[in-house]
């Protein structure tokens, strides 16, 4: 059943500690525990899956856009039941960290367990299969809590800011310790002394990751305090709530944008992967490669707010995915044979659309207020669980257009032989690694200039007058 909400907003309590650093904290390692967990995935479950397991990429393209496009329904679901959830002691979303944490930290050991490498064929593919797709039932029940809490935590929009930073720092921690520390330790060597990917050191990894994930969320749940709560009261119509949500054009311009960007994000960490396993034949420079995947996040942030104080979040992230765009076509032409000098450009090129990464929580905010502008209702779960479609959605044509991709310039997967790809097929994944990226910056540039409502007077306008509302 759906509810609207009430007009005002409700203080848990008088005593209730002020806002601040223990807020951002426990929101930060929310993200951390993340990406620890999607950090490994996102980047290495296609690898683990084709050299590991022998999977084809077309079977490992087929599982990860059906997938996707399962969860991504199921962040809906989950966001909508967030919104009408009932309110607790602690709030509407920590319960749900605190709960489905469990069964989230299982499933991702459970997909790396070694002895699936020695079962049939057929049985391989049905297991990768189930637990994936489970896999992304419980992410749902984990990531919509978490990013609905933001407007939870406080209702002041520089907060917000603050908690979309910090989240983006959680993230970037995460995300560049797998992504610097899973290839250095993925790694044996077979009879013939080749460097092949082991399952058995996956699954450690997967414990690994798993138990630091388990103890952020926990983190999260301890440090992070919900201080605005609003009931729901009057029942309304679902048709009203979706024409709403379709009349959001700052939110389907976003839903589209996000699908260009994640699909951009999730490939980026996979080709780096393969270029520099199969193409570079270094494992070292990868593990710096997908450090830079989040690491410019850091080194950004401290000029976040800063860029958008000056000339908007839309006006700054406009120019940076074009930035990003053009060195990344740079470097295709270039047609570079040297691990280092690739890194080196390949930082530069990340600043761009890591600049757009560290704003996009903003964006989101930006978004709900939107809604709430143009429809005079509060959905924060539901809006972030249709934003979050869209990134399932770009994940679920990132893992299609990546395994697909694949098999159609002839990589050969292999669970243990450790086979070299010919020189045509090395070429090839140089080509993907670049001019994907290239192409996917470039459009959501454009249609974030052209499409976007939400400009740097724009949004200090709406701003003001949900001040006056919301009173």
């Amino acid at each position: 059943m759906l509810f609207q909400q009430a007009v005002s907003e409700e203080k848990i309590s008088k005593t209730t500690n002020e806002f601040g650093l223990k807020d951002k904290m426990g929101y930060m390692f929310g993200d951390l525990g993340n990406c620890f967990i999607l950090g490994l995935v996102n980047s290495f479950l296609m690898i683990y899956y084709t050299n590991a397991l022998g999977v084809s990429g077309a079977i490992v393209g087929t599982l990860f856009l059906v997938s996707r496009i399962l969860d991504a329904f199921a962040d809906v679901f989950v966001g909508r039941l967030c919104d009408v959830s009932k309110l607790t002691k602690v709030g509407r979303f920590i319960p749900w960290i605190r709960r489905m944490k469990y069964p989230f930290c299982t499933i991702t050991i459970l997909m790396f367990l070694p002895i699936i490498q020695h079962l049939p064929m057929i049985a391989r593919m049905i297991y990768i299969f189930v637990s994936y797709i489970v896999y992304g039932i419980f992410l749902s029940t984990i990531n919509i809590p978490y990013g609905a809490m933001a407007a939870a935590i406080s209702s002041n929009p520089d907060d917000r800011s603050s908690l979309s930073t910090f989240r983006s720092i959680g993230s970037a921690i995460g995300g560049s310790t797998t992504g610097f520390f899973i290839p250095i330790l993925m790694y044996t060597q077979n009879k013939n002394g080749q460097q092949v990917v082991s399952s058995e050191r996956f699954f450690w990894i997967a414990i690994g990751c798993a138990s630091i994930a388990f103890i952020a969320y926990t983190l999260t749940c301890k440090l992070s305090t919900e201080r605005v709560r609003v009931e729901k009261k009057e029942e309304i119509q679902a048709t009203k709530l979706v024409k709403g949500l379709v009349s959001n054009r700052a939110l389907v311009v976003l839903v589209i944008v996000d699908i260009f960007i994640v699909i951009n994000q999730i490939l980026a960490g996979t080709n780096m992967t393969y270029l520099f396993n199969d193409y570079f034949h270094n494992k070292e420079a990868m593990s710096i490669a997908l450090l830079f995947t989040y690491g410019t996040v850091i080194v950004l942030a401290p000029f976040a707010t800063a860029l958008t104080r000056w000339f908007g979040k839309k006006e700054a992230s406009v120019v940076a995915l074009i930035f990003s765009s053009v060195m990344y076509l740079l470097m295709y032409f270039l047609h570079i044979t040297n691990a280092w000098v690739y890194l080196f450009l390949l930082f530069i090129a990340t600043l761009g659309s890591g600049l757009f990464n560290l704003m996009v929580w903003a964006f989101i905010t930006d978004v709900i207020d939107y809604h709430q502008y143009t429809t005079g209702l509060r959905e924060d779960g539901t809006v972030y669980g249709v934003n979050s479609f869209a990134r399932k959605l770009g994940q679920a044509c990132a893992g299609a257009i990546g395994g697909f991709m694949l098999t159609m310039i002839g990589y050969q997967s292999s669970s243990v032989g450790g086979t070299i790809q010919s020189a045509l097929v090395q070429e090839r994944i140089y080509t993907v690694a670049n001019l994907l990226p290239t192409v996917c910056l470039l459009v959501s540039a454009v249609i974030l200039f052209f499409g976007y409502p939400l400009n740097k007077k724009e949004t200090i306008k709406m701003g003001e007058e949900l001040k006056q509302i919301n009173r």
